[in-house]
This record gives C-alpha cells, structure tokens and sequence, in this order.
C-alpha cells in the first residue's frame, strides 16, 4: 500500500486541507474508488475505509493481479466531514457540481481540478455518493445511459438493481460525467444509508465491489455462486409516493420491503396535536426501493419510490 497526497491547500489559520488516496498494486490504472464529496457521508466514508482494509489483505496476500493498479479516495471533502456540513463550509457549494474544475477558479473548483487531474485516466471508476434527498436505498448501482459505462460491466457487482437515466444538465458538472467524458467506465454506487453507519450493507459493497474485480480479472477473490442477477431498470419506471401534507413523517415499512397494493406505508402526523393528517398507501404491488428517512417532511415530497 502506498498512501500519497492527491490534492493539498495550504490552511493559513488551521492544519493544511488534504485530499489522500490509497494506492494497492502497480502497472497500468484500473480502478478508482471515491468516498465523500459530501460532509453528511458518513456511510460512504466506512464503506471506503473497509475498502482499504480488504487491499491491504489482498496485497500482502498477492491476489491483486500482476499490472493492475486501484486507488481508493476516502474524502474529497475532510473539512465537511469534521464539522458534519453537507457542502463546503465557506460559500455552501458542492464539489460534485464542480467537475471537470478549474485551478483559478473557486476553492471547491480547485479541490475537483486537483483530484480529478489524479483519476481522469482510470480504465474503471467507482463513486460512493448520495442522493439529493434524505433517505435510505436498496443497494444499487445506478448509470448514465448515454454514458461510456455498459450495463454488462455494472452486472458484474451482482446487486440488486441496476438503475439506468437519462443525463440531465447538471450532470456534466459530476465527476461520474466526466469520467466518461474522458472514456473511464464510471458506476455510482448507492449503499443504505448516509448519515448513519450500516456495517451490514457496508460488508455487501465490499463484497459487490470484490466481485466486480474478480470478473475484470484485477484480483483473486473468492466468493459464493450468484443466485440472483440484477434487476435492470430506468429511472422512470420507479412508482414515486408524494405528500399531500407538511408534518412529522412516521413510516411503516423498511426498505425492501414487499407491499401490497393498499398497504399503508407512512402516516403524516400533525407536530402539534398528533392527528393524523394524511396516511401513504402503496400504489400498486411493488417493493419499496427507496424511503425518506428524516423525522420532519414537506407537502408533495416523494418519500417513496417503490419498484
């Protein structure tokens, strides 16, 4: 293992900003793996760090093939993290907005230029990162489809569900984005959870992401028969479940969970009173692959999104 700085910004009141990277292997760039962009990843972060507790094992124990190089990246975004804000400190802005970057640009502007210029030619690139609304997932891979990525390729990590979308124009400020652009297969990985540490689903990454080394040939891993390949879906054929009312959200299914059509999912409570102001039912038979997680919700929210 070789760890090394990736990106460095001299702090002039506290400890320098650093961006660190994990290197396992030599020869040519095969794979990537980023953590944090985000100081509310948490998960993310865990995820990355059993990453680089399993490269260590495979390393000593030379099953990382001959000419393959991965590099793991925990946190782009280490002030964030400390503090627990979701975006940069200083002006509020998200560095995966930022990319490709520019290094005369504004801070976050020259964090994304710095690491990207580090992991641009990586033949494979991983990105742990988070949804846009608070919540918990299904574990799935989810891809671009007018991306560089091929959904034979996302296959290979043997989750549940592989989701592909359509680009939208922010996209082309993301990292998964212009790591196509400049011709890596990119994968977003979404785990449970964000701000919570789930060991459970943070031992089946490791796993996905063993198993997806193990087809490339990068290493040599052993593991289990699937019994189950991926479901591949857009993005659009996901039933959404919206909010009529503001109030307290009390939820009454988990995700992954089997329901029924009528089944009851959540019940939006008054704060005040404790009435129940609006009761979710499930649309259609369905499992539930995505669900709002925060204790306060707004009216016409989609806090769930069932397959």
């Amino acid at each position: 293992m070789k760890k090394k700085i990736i990106y460095e910004i001299k702090g002039l009141y506290r400890d320098n900003f650093r961006v660190t990277g994990y290197e396992f292997g030599k020869g040519k760039k095969s794979l990537c793996i980023v953590g944090t962009m985000r100081g509310n990843e948490v998960q993310q972060l865990y995820c990355c760090s059993q990453l680089i507790k399993k490269f260590k094992q495979l390393e000593a124990d030379g099953r990382i093939a001959p000419n393959h190089k991965v590099l793991i990246i925990p946190s782009c975004n280490p002030y964030s993290i400390n503090i627990q804000k979701r975006f940069w400190p200083i002006d509020n802005t998200d560095i995966n907005r930022m990319f490709p970057g520019y290094d005369l640009g504004e801070t976050t502007q020259r964090i994304a230029d710095g690491v990207f210029k580090e992991i641009m030619d990586y033949q494979y690139g991983i990105q742990f990162t988070s949804f846009y609304m608070p919540g918990e997932f299904v574990p799935h891979i989810r891809m671009m489809e007018e991306g560089y990525s091929t959904v034979e390729d996302a296959l290979k990590f043997e989750l549940p569900y592989v989701i592909k979308r359509a680009v939208r124009p922010y996209d082309t400020a993301t990292l998964n984005y212009n790591w196509q652009v400049w011709e890596t297969q990119a994968f977003s990985f979404y785990t449970t959870t964000t701000t919570r540490i789930d060991r459970g689903a943070a031992g089946q990454a490791v796993l996905s992401i063993m198993k997806f080394l193990s087809a490339l040939g990068i290493v040599k891993y052993q593991h289990g028969v699937s019994k189950k390949q991926s479901i591949v879906l857009r993005d659009t054929e996901m039933t959404s479940v919206r909010t009529a009312k503001s109030g307290l959200f009390e939820s009454l299914v988990k995700v992954g969970d089997d329901v029924k059509e009528g089944t009851p999912l959540a019940n939006i409570v008054h704060p005040y009173d404790g009435e129940i102001m609006e009761t979710l039912y499930a649309p259609v038979d369905a499992k539930v692959f995505f669900m709002h997680t925060d204790p306060l919700t707004y009216a016409n929210t989609a806090v769930f999104k069932l397959v």
